[in-house]
């Protein structure tokens, strides 16, 4: 299957969010392809956006979003879950793309094994509909952090069926009380409409 270039992800970040709707996330897991469609994702704009984590400058944690696009910035968050966002725009300028929700396509049966908590297997919408139950369902954690999105093995994007703009939404981004009134009410959230999988 073809990639997305780097030259797909260093372009503005409303456009390539959007545009990543209907793409398809992959992740190499013991030889097993795990993947699905991303029907949700959020886009964080730049040190002048109050909700991206680059806007208090420069840190360890949030390197690898001044760095080349199309690499993975992975953090922990809440103590407990990993967040996958993929680094956007041009060198120095942080940008990234929050994936929130995909589709699974391939490697179901093991992204239920994945999933389980004590036990109790998860239906179908509670594998990968939100953030934190993606990266659990395809492994993703620290050691992907700055992963190559373009050239890796590991972890990658490949173009999908787009969707129609009939058929995807917009509107603020979750979970960002902090920023402040003008980020908190940005339609930089995109989903597809009545998707199955689109978080609560």
């Amino acid at each position: 299957m073809s990639r997305f270039s780097r030259e797909f992800f260093a372009r503005n970040t409303l456009a390539v969010a959007r545009d990543l709707l209907g793409a398809r996330l992959v992740r190499m897991f013991d030889g097993q392809r795990l993947s699905g469609v991303i029907v949700e994702c959020e886009a964080y704009v730049g040190q002048t956006d109050t909700a991206c984590h680059a806007s208090r400058g420069w840190t360890a944690r949030n390197a690898v979003m001044f760095g080349p696009a199309g690499h993975a910035y992975v953090y922990f968050t809440y103590g407990m879950h990993w967040m996958l966002n993929v680094v956007t725009e041009e060198i120095d300028f942080p940008a990234a793309v929050l994936l929130r929700a995909i589709q699974p396509v391939e490697g179901i049966e093991t992204m239920r094994v994945l999933r389980q908590k004590k036990g109790r297997p998860r239906t179908d919408r509670e594998l990968t509909s939100g953030p934190a139950r993606l990266t659990q369902a395809l492994t993703v954690d620290q050691t992907l952090n700055g992963a190559d999105l373009v050239s890796g093995h590991e972890l990658w994007l490949e173009p999908g069926d787009s969707f129609s703009e009939a058929a995807v939404a917009s509107g603020p981004r979750v979970g960002i009380k902090y920023a402040a009134e003008k980020d908190r009410l940005a339609p930089w959230r995109f989903w597809v409409r009545e998707n199955h999988y689109v978080s609560g």
